[in-house]
């Protein structure tokens, strides 16, 4: 995915000039959305964002799929750059130029199914007897109705400079999307007073990213640290606060693929460096796996600031399941 063009996050001249452009995008989303989608007989929980770019869907749902494992709970999602096409459960076997990283990391948590309507991977989901639908992204997808979506929000960037695309990284307008969500998630300081922007009747819970206990072994050692995600900083920096001596950071585009030379020269330059190479576990599924016992994989997680309102959010999704089809 190309990197966010810098006058996203300011409402300059060029922003201004683009706004009718964007009145126009947000028709179309609005009349997409307003189409009719699938019932499914059990619960769908959409977790889902209205930026473009890592707003952190994946870590929730990661975190989701964990919380609700004993209640045969299914993931949905595209699977975003894969070859496959239909409806596809993810195996063990699959390579992610077929089904995508992030299909990858899910199905090591859930049964997961990749394709682009939504509706075809829930009915083949609940054949294979999934209790409850997670999807991972899909808040603008109409094909499948949600009974409970979740607004995912990053901190750091929040809503840029609040204008649709393409005068602002916005799909759609935040009352538009929040009207449709029964709670938010604020991943990370609100640095940017985004909450600001929602209903004051939505729920908003707050959450931040803890790396795993693979970062403690790294307190002093030297370290060249890489990553292809949405925002690598989120991954960088918590290194840094860990101990961890950064001799570089090599920044790649969102879910990129590799070359054997990227590959090559990053691992010269870690044992020219006396460094240790280390990345996320979303670019170690689209390593060869003689590359990859070459690297530390670091794992990042969801740590929530009120467990109980957490515990009581999950309950309210699995329980809010439409009365016509109880």
């Amino acid at each position: 995915m190309p990197r966010a063009p810098s006058f996203w996050s300011s409402d300059g001249i060029l922003a201004r000039v683009l706004s009718p452009l964007s009145s126009i995008g947000a028709g179309l989303t609005a009349a997409r959305v307003a189409r009719p989608g699938w019932q499914a007989p059990v619960p769908v929980i959409c977790c889902g964002n209205v930026t473009v770019g890592g707003a952190g869907k994946t870590t929730l749902v990661l975190d989701l799929g964990r919380r609700l494992s004993h209640r045969n709970v299914h993931v949905l999602l595209r699977g975003y750059r894969g070859a496959a096409r239909g409806v596809h459960r993810v195996t063990p076997d699959d390579g992610v130029a077929l089904v995508g990283d992030e299909a990858l990391l899910l199905a090591q948590v859930a049964p997961t199914w990749v394709g682009a309507d939504r509706a075809a991977s829930a009915r083949a989901a609940v054949a294979a007897g999934a209790e409850i639908l997670l999807l991972d992204d899909g808040l603008q997808n109409p094909t499948l109705r949600k009974t409970f979506s979740i607004l995912v929000i990053d901190g750091s960037g929040g809503f840029g400079n609040r204008r649709v695309l393409p005068a602002g990284p916005l799909r759609e307008p935040v009352t538009a999307a929040a009207a449709r969500c029964q709670a938010a998630v604020m991943i990370g300081a609100d640095l940017t007073n985004a909450g600001a922007c929602l209903p004051p009747t939505l729920p908003l819970l707050h959450a931040r990213l803890v790396q795993d206990n693979a970062v403690a072994a790294l307190s002093g050692r030297r370290v060249l640290a890489f990553a292809g995600i949405a925002i690598p900083e989120k991954f960088f920096e918590p290194l840094r606060a860990a101990g961890a001596t950064l001799v570089a950071v090599r920044r790649f585009p969102d879910h990129h693929a590799y070359t054997e030379r990227q590959l090559e020269d990053l691992l010269r330059e870690a044992r020219q460096r006396l460094a240790v190479a280390v990345t996320t576990p979303k670019d170690a599924v689209r390593l060869p796996p003689a590359i990859r016992d070459q690297v530390t994989v670091v794992g990042v997680g969801l740590e929530w600031c009120e467990p109980a309102a957490r515990d009581q959010l999950l309950e309210r999704m699995i329980a809010d399941v439409p009365s016509d089809v109880r």
